[in-house]
């Protein structure tokens, strides 16, 4: 076990901010996983025309691969069409677009001189010859440029002439993958990485003429070489070099009962645990040296709906026999137990979920240690459908149902599923998993670990995403 400081037992009455409204959430509705070679909603241009920045490389086609369930663009010392280098450019124009969204890429990218990756989007309206750029407007997610461990977050559009403004942060380990992310809305654009953000603009009712950030924009990927802000002073040791890409995912907003999401140090008040730097994803503040008796409560939880709910801990061990369980108001209303496994280290981190049933209502949800060896990140709760979970029509007047929902093994469908093409995505990390065995009209998902999974069902050009948990 962990040792304690002395003198740590407190109680701690300043109320912390908890996310806790059951509304507005970020539905996945597009991805590319890169893991059966690169998707057919990238397009690729070609060529050494300077791409406006007089950069130096060729973009081909052929300089970007799949190689294991990463996107690889390998920007090379060659010569090739006039150019010296080549390296690759992709996008996602005219085949898919959004107006506002999350929008976010995992990558793992070069550093050294005179080399430029960028992951951006354009306004669609740069195809028409009467708006072109900047007019277009312009959204970069991640850039980097050179060496060092700076990136830059930036948007460029037209305000009677070409206007940009724009953040930048540094990132430790740089060439290492972080998670790159805009989140944008009517209001803001906001940027982060690894879910933390760094910069944020206002184009709300189109302030500073901003009106270009409020219709569609495409993705686009490319890896050049020396251009205006890079320089043209080229360290040609450092190729062939590589920009991987683990994923692009897109997100948008839906409005429903869903989920409360509370960081465990936000506890109202607790009795004998303490805080610690976390590196698990997302980083921030853990609760640890927690010991048997210990407890934190979470005031003002509210709880929209009578129902099922499906609460999951992000909890770490380095010892057998560890427990929690789950109350409300001060232990009037036990929620139940659960046993923790020995993760193999206090930073080694897994979900683990139990389903509970709760009156509609606002509660102090407490969390008691009944067995020390417990290091907690955070805690999700989610409404759930204790029946079936409903999607809208896929083909006639036919709904889509799943059952029973939460499932443990068998997850039966109300339509014929034998010719259709099936994606299960687990909901916490937006992962494709692997496709349970099906069994006629019926999954086989006992293999799957607990927790709130989406599927899609794709059939006869027709598709519907319908949730469900896994016991």
């Amino acid at each position: 076990m962990k040792t304690k400081n002395i003198n740590i037992f407190y109680t701690v009455t300043l109320l912390f901010f908890i996310n806790t409204a059951f509304c507005q959430n970020w539905q996945l509705v597009w991805q590319d996983e890169f893991t059966n070679g690169i998707g057919s909603d990238w397009v690729f241009e070609t060529g050494n025309n300077g791409w406006g920045n007089n950069e130096l490389q060729y973009y081909r086609r052929e300089n970007a691969t799949v190689e294991n369930g990463n996107l690889v663009i390998t920007a090379k010392r060659e010569s090739f069409g006039g150019s010296n280098y080549t390296s690759a450019r992709m996008k996602t124009q005219g085949k898919k677009s959004w107006k506002y969204g999350k929008i976010e890429a995992r990558i793992a990218m070069p550093s050294f001189q005179g080399i430029w990756p960028a992951f951006w989007m354009l306004g669609n309206s740069i195809s028409d010859p009467n708006v072109g750029w900047p007019k277009c407007g312009e959204i970069d997610i991640m850039e980097h440029v050179n060496t060092g461990n700076q990136t830059f977050g930036t948007i460029h559009w037209d305000n009677n002439g070409y206007v940009s403004y724009g953040g930048n942060t540094s990132v430790n380990n740089i060439t290492n993958y972080h998670t790159y992310t805009i989140e944008w809305d009517a209001n803001l654009i906001k940027w982060f990485i690894d879910g933390v953000k760094f910069h944020e603009v206002s184009i709300a009712n189109n302030v500073n003429s901003t009106n270009e950030f409020h219709q569609n924009y495409f993705i686009l990927l490319n890896l050049a070489v020396g251009g205006n802000w890079p320089g043209f002073n080229i360290d040609n040791n450092g190729f062939p070099t590589k920009m991987l890409v683990d994923y692009v995912r897109v997100y948008q907003k839906t409005t429903s009962v869903s989920s409360v999401f509370i960081q465990a140090e936000n506890y109202s008040a607790m009795n004998g645990v303490q805080t610690e730097p976390t590196t698990d994803s997302g980083g921030g503040l853990n609760v640890g040296y927690a010991d048997t008796g210990d407890w934190m409560a979470y005031n003002n939880i509210n709880f929209p709906i009578s129902g099922a709910y499906l609460i999951e801990y992000r909890v770490a061990s380095a010892v057998n026999g560890a427990k929690i369980s789950a109350d409300l108001n001060a232990g009037s209303i036990q929620l139940g137990s659960l046993n923790l496994l020995n993760t193999g280290g206090w930073q080694n981190w897994q979900t683990i979920s139990h389903t509970v049933n709760i009156n509609a209502g606002t509660y102090n949800f407490g969390i008691y240690i009944q067995n020390s060896g417990v290091n907690l990140n955070w805690i999700r709760i989610t409404k759930v459908n204790n029946s079936v979970a409903r999607s809208s029509v896929l083909e006639n007047d036919e709904d889509l149902v799943v059952y029973p929902n939460p499932v443990e093994n068998i997850l039966n469908f109300s339509i014929d599923i034998t010719n259709s093409k099936i994606t299960v995505i687990a909901t916490e990390t937006g992962r494709i998993v692997d496709l349970p065995k099906q069994v006629g009209e019926s999954l086989d998902v006992s293999n799957l670990k607990p927790g709130i999974y989406s599927i899609l069902i794709e059939k006869e050009g027709k598709s519907e995403e319908v949730k469900f948990v896994k016991k």
